[in-house]
């Protein structure tokens, strides 16, 4: 039997073993191995794509071909004067429009169409380059024979992928071929070439109704539009006048 001292002894170590047991659960679940009842770990996020680089500037040559010729468009057809004005436009953001569908003219887009004069058109994309809304001014020369094309550059960059161009179709009263809101920006990169319809439209600021009507000027204007004179038309359908060719350089 052991004495009671010893006995007493015994009894201390063991409650002592017994707390410095109990003292290292917490740190073994901190040090360790996590405790059982805490959340799992929260997956690692997926990398964010990166932003699509900027595309940079580039320079395009424009070539009209036309398609506006008496066996395409026999009624009334002007076979002695019939000719393009010079090509003239520019690369633009989304705000600024050289012809808008369904408003009425600038006073430089009813020149152009009445007269095949490039001003104040040209001055009114000058101011509206100064203003950031276009790049650069783009011209070029009258055609006259059809068996040739007409040609221009034309500079685009991030802020102005979208290209408009406009021509007189001469004689006419008030009737342009145009190309509106081209974008030559796509998948993020500038496009080798594209090929796009010219279209005949009636700007709205002269009332006439064949190529050499005299000139009736309307007041008020009216919204310049898709031209939808028999003349332009087939099976009820616009006819496009020419072709343009957007070719990068």
């Amino acid at each position: 039997m052991l004495r009671p001292a010893r006995l007493l002894t015994v009894i201390m170590l063991s409650l002592l073993g017994a707390g410095a047991c109990k003292a290292q659960g917490p740190e073994a679940d901190t040090a360790g191995m996590p405790a059982a009842s805490a959340e799992p770990a929260a997956p690692a996020a997926a990398p964010a794509a990166a932003p699509m680089p900027p595309a940079g500037p580039a320079k395009y040559r424009v070539e009209l071909t036309p398609l506006w010729t008496k066996d395409g468009f026999p009624l009334e057809y002007p076979a002695a004067k019939a000719h393009f004005s010079g090509l003239i436009g520019t690369a633009h953001d989304a705000d600024y429009r050289i012809v808008r569908d369904g408003e009425p003219p600038s006073p430089g887009l009813e020149r152009l169409s009445e007269m095949g004069k490039h001003d104040p058109l040209d001055a009114e994309i000058k101011a509206a380059i100064a203003a950031g809304d276009a790049l650069a001014l783009t011209e070029s020369a009258a055609l006259k024979d059809f068996s040739q094309t007409a040609t221009a550059e034309v500079m685009v960059d991030d802020a102005h992928q979208w290209v408009s161009l406009v021509a007189m179709i001469a004689p006419s009263p008030d009737w342009f071929a145009a190309v509106v809101d081209v974008n030559l920006l796509e998948n993020g990169a500038w496009v080798a070439s594209k090929t796009v319809d010219v279209t005949a439209w009636d700007s709205g600021g002269d009332d006439g109704v064949t190529y050499l009507a005299a000139d009736k000027d309307t007041n008020p204007k009216k919204p310049a539009a898709v031209n939808m004179s028999p003349h332009f038309l087939a099976d009820g359908r616009p006819m496009p006048v020419a072709r343009i060719t957007f070719t990068r350089m």
